[in-house]
């Protein structure tokens, strides 16, 4: 894993040691408001040139793995299991660093490994980004554009550009069953021959492969469709000055990132003239060492940009590596996790693939990326179940990641390493009443979001169940209560509310996750509806009004910031949002982000904030793009579900989070642990007041500290969980080191 610089190389931050030399004049680069614009095409001019002609060497830089919050020990045992499965090189890159590189006696990391399929992202989802970087095609282009002989095809004219690169198309695939590319005949065996035009690849999958779908219909995986793509993306740079794929990716991406001539081919080494075209094929036939794979991943992490040099646009990478909700869960040559298919991954996960399980994998939220080649992991099982079970699954539990297989699919089966921050230097200790103590209402159900409304009582949702007793006629999964009283004698009173009662079990019904009054308006944070959605009632709850827009990208799970009774108290004119950074309150995140919003503006989604970070002085930073957002607070596979509330006596913000794991079959609801953290601005810094892995009882999924539950020196609170899917009520006492000073 040793990584001495180069002769020359100028070190710069964890990742890169670097040495640029010029072989042309460059061109300033001038960014476009207008990126899906055919009058783009000046300004792609400048990045084309700006870009061509650089060469760059570039060495990666190591740490090592408890660096960056893993194992050596564990990854070594992944190690150990990648080998005993045919794998020839495993390559890890955590925040920018190798973390670990191994490869089998009788390979290395200068020897090149064949790509298979993993070039339909490499070659062929690489070059659609330039070419969308350059304005020169959108992926929703009707392929006939670019591909005159489908002009006249009524069926064919309806493909797009998406569609092939999703293999989505109805293009039929070269394949039949399981036999042997080179035992298949007519134009499915021909297409792997390679023949020379008028039999070669692309004039076969433009004229005689058939769909057999409509476009746009279903999922068909489709090599001739991806033939289709690599034509089209060839059309559409005719103008271009690097006129075929195999040039793009030499004189755009893989000199300007660094990686050596010698390093890799693509294209089975051919080129087909057709059509007046230089073709080279991107559904394989490429070769790759591990680390010239690992630094085309990081380009696409980085969204295009390598250090400081925008090679492609931002806007260009999201397109071919998302899935826009096609039919399948493809981007462009890319896989995409965003609908969540594979357990083990976060949603923001994408990688290529090819046969052998040749793998390369990005996650963004993780800031890391894993490279895989060797022979088939397991022939026993299907290629998706071996990838999972022999590769994704291991690698992301040696690396202490968040799963979606904890108890009953909740949360994470990855244990934390203790408190994620220091000591509060406020709260001493939290003491609890004894279990016996604590009051349970509402049996059968869960959730309660809650807020202290300007009636003086707390309005509450519940989940899975049919609320407080005398119990509701119908099971909700969403159902409305409010509860007045103090404890030990409070009392709970199920609402009907028009338009804010649901049904649906776990994560079929939606669900609220927050609840919040400001101003006599009651607003609900719902969560399942792909991800989150808003409502808000101007008659404490007896009617809802729904927001036409919702979360679609992270917030999950979200939850509002309370103050005291209808809002009084509140820090400053805004509400504060929280989630954990996923698209599903099922999952665990390494993250919490923030929003915040005028509070008169709530309803409105233009006029949101997302916390980036914390700048000089403590001072947070916003933004008004969502990509932007940075972390509030940090608990690598932990930071899941919770309530957050104002301490007005201590002046300190207590964020309840459930640890989301538990050796109960049945989850968090009957074993399990969960922190309190303070800070003294809604953005942090977090401190620990009250941390425990296994609490005396179970502490639920949710859980907060009412305000009005609140004494008046504030040294005496409630906490309301769901344990033993109730709404269950517990003392505590909080001891302080001091006095907090008078403001």
């Amino acid at each position: 894993m040793n990584s001495p610089f180069p002769s020359g190389a100028i070190s710069i931050g964890c990742g890169t040691a670097r040495n640029f030399s010029r072989r042309k004049r460059l061109l300033p680069f001038r960014a476009s408001a207008g990126f899906w614009r055919r009058t783009l095409l000046g300004c792609a001019a400048a990045l084309a040139v700006a870009t061509a002609g650089w060469s760059a060497t570039f060495t990666w830089q190591t740490a090592t793995p408890e660096s960056r919050g893993m194992s050596t020990a564990r990854l070594d045992a992944l190690r150990d299991h990648l080998a005993a499965h045919a794998t020839k090189a495993f390559l890890l890159v955590s925040d920018d660093c190798i973390v670990y590189e191994w490869y089998a006696p009788d390979h290395s990391a200068t020897k090149l490994h064949y790509s298979a399929s993993m070039a339909k992202a490499l070659v062929g989802g690489v070059a659609a980004a330039v070419a969308l970087s350059d304005g020169r095609l959108e992926l929703d282009d009707p392929a006939a554009k670019f591909v005159p002989a489908w002009r006249a095809d009524a069926a064919k004219t309806r493909v797009t550009l998406r569609q092939l690169g999703s293999h989505t198309s109805g293009l039929e695939d070269a394949k039949e069953g399981e036999i042997p590319h080179a035992q298949l005949t007519g134009w499915k065996g021909d297409f792997w021959k390679r023949l020379p035009p008028p039999r070669d690849p692309f004039s076969i999958s433009r004229d005689l492969t058939p769909l057999v779908s409509a476009p746009g219909e279903r999922f068909g995986y489709s090599n001739p469709g991806i033939a289709m793509l690599g034509y089209a993306i060839t059309a559409a740079l005719r103008e271009a000055p690097e006129k075929d794929l195999r040039t793009v990716l030499r004189e755009r991406i893989m000199r300007p990132i660094g990686v050596p001539d010698a390093a890799w081919n693509v294209g089975y080494g051919q080129t087909a003239m057709v059509d007046g075209l230089p073709l080279v094929g991107a559904w394989g036939g490429g070769n790759f060492t591990a680390r010239a794979t690992a630094q085309v991943a990081r380009l696409m992490l980085q969204e295009g940009n390598w250090e400081g040099r925008p090679l492609l646009r931002a806007e260009a990478v999201r397109a071919t590596t998302n899935d826009p909700r096609t039919a399948g869960s493809g981007g462009i040559g890319w896989w995409s996790n965003h609908a969540g298919g594979v357990a083990a991954l976060p949603r923001d996960a994408y990688w290529g693939a090819g046969a052998g399980h040749q793998t390369v994998l990005i996650l963004p939220s993780r800031r890391l990326i894993a490279v895989r080649n060797g022979g088939v992991l397991s022939g026993a099982v299907s290629y998706d179940n071996a990838r999972d079970a022999l590769f994704f699954q291991p690698l992301m539990q040696a690396i202490g990641a968040a799963t979606r297989a904890g108890p009953g699919g909740h949360g994470s089966t990855v244990k934390p390493a203790g408190p994620p921050y220091p000591r509060s230097p406020i709260i001493r200790e939290i003491t609890w009443a004894p279990a016996p103590t604590i009051v349970r209402r509402a049996k059968g159900s869960d959730n309660w979001p809650l807020t202290w409304a300007d009636d003086d009582a707390l309005y509450t949702a519940y989940g899975d169940g049919q609320g407080f007793e005398p119990f509701g006629p119908e099971k909700l999964s969403l159902g409305l209560a409010k509860v007045t009283g103090s404890p030990p004698d409070f009392q709970g009173w199920n609402l009907r509310a028009q338009d804010g009662e649901f049904r649906g079990d776990g994560r079929a019904g939606r669900k609220a996750s927050g609840l919040l009054m400001v101003d006599g308006v009651l607003y609900l944070l719902a969560r399942n509806l792909g991800n989150a959605r808003l409502a808000w009632s101007r008659d404490r709850g007896s009617s809802w009004t729904w927001a036409d827009w919702k979360f679609a990208t992270s917030f999950g799970c979200p939850t509002f910031l309370n103050f005291g009774r209808n809002y009084a108290g509140a820090r400053d004119g805004f509400v504060y949002v929280y989630s954990p950074d996923t698209d599903s309150a099922y999952e665990a995140a390494d993250r919490m982000v923030l929003a915040r919003v005028p509070k008169e503006r709530v309803a409105e989604q233009a006029a949101y904030e997302y916390f980036v970070a914390l700048e000089g002085r403590g001072q947070p930073r916003w933004s008004r793009d969502l990509g932007q957002r940075g972390a509030v607070f940090v608990h690598r596979g932990n930071c899941y579900r919770g309530g957050i509330t104002y301490h007005a006596a201590l002046r300190r913000y207590l964020w309840c989070q459930i640890l989301p794991h538990s050796t109960h079959p049945q989850g968090m609801r009957f074993q399990g642990g969960f922190g309190i953290y303070d800070a003294p601005e809604p953005w942090g810094p977090w401190t620990t007041a009250f941390y425990t892995e296994a609490w005396d009882v179970g502490p639920g999924e949710s859980s907060s500290l009412p305000t009005k539950w609140m004494n008046a020196d504030g040294r005496t609170v409630h906490l309301v969980f769901s344990g033993d899917d109730s709404f269950a009520v517990r003392r505590a006492t909080l001891q302080v080191w001091a006095e907090p000073k008078p403001q």
